[in-house]
């Protein structure tokens, strides 16, 4: 009996070990990982640019009026697999917060930032540039994006241009196969849940509920306000 005692205490303790190693691996090495591939990517997206002057823009946003000398429609994406063409900033997670997007939404994508899913529409560009990101593990991306709000800016740059989008409401909580959240014109399950009804251009964000699990997805919806050339400098929402 001492012997069957003692050896259920030690697969007790073993087995206790191994949860905190995983606890550890998931709340924190993850996020070393992440702050190492995330800074890898920005640093590689910004040596790129800067190795490339910024010539033209995209086609303004409704309401805008393009830079003289400017194109008036963007040149088609050629996003590769894996590869990083974007940096996002949401003013409302804070100063700090940038994350490069990149092309995807495969497991390993995601551990080092952002994924664009890849069937949906061009960054700028008429339809919906749809992204995907964890809540949390592997940086917490979008741990906060319960607190996302209407009216709040999502801000990308591709090196030429600073795109500016306004969300439109309050996340929507929503069922992983409901795949109309990231249609052109974005068709949830849910109806009322966007107030768009026409062709534009337009912003998804999406991630896992809840917090520490995926059984339902969390979604905002927003639509292409602004555009400028970084030439110009920031946009005023990276400014307020």
């Amino acid at each position: 009996m001492r012997v069957v005692v003692r050896t259920f205490s030690e697969l007790c303790i073993t087995v206790g070990t191994l949860i905190v190693l995983f606890v550890v691996h998931l709340l924190f090495w993850t996020g070393v990982q992440a702050e190492d591939s995330t800074g890898r990517e920005i640093e590689r997206l910004r040596a790129d640019w800067s190795a490339h002057a910024p010539t033209t823009g995209p086609e303004a946003a409704p309401g805008t009026t393009p830079a003289p000398g400017r194109t008036t429609t963007p040149a088609p994406a050629a996003y590769e697999p894996g590869e990083p063409f974007a940096v996002m900033y949401i003013p409302r997670f804070g100063t700090g917060w940038d994350w490069p997007v990149l092309q995807g939404t495969g497991t390993g994508v995601l551990k080092k930032g952002l994924g664009h899913y890849a069937s949906t529409a061009a960054l700028g560009a008429t339809g919906n540039f749809a992204v995907a990101g964890h809540r949390r593990t592997y940086g917490d991306p979008f741990k906060d994006f319960p607190e996302l709000r209407a009216g709040d800016a999502v801000v990308l740059t591709d090196g030429t241009t600073w795109f500016t989008y306004r969300i439109e409401r309050k996340p929507h909580r929503t069922v992983p196969g409901d795949v109309g959240v990231i249609d052109a014109v974005p068709r949830p399950l849910d109806g009322d849940a966007t107030a768009f009804d026409e062709p534009g251009r337009y912003l998804t964000l999406t991630t896992c509920e809840p917090e520490w699990g995926s059984s339902h997805r969390l979604v905002v919806w927003a639509h292409l306000d602004a555009t400028q050339p970084v030439t110009d400098g920031k946009p005023p929402a990276l400014h307020s």
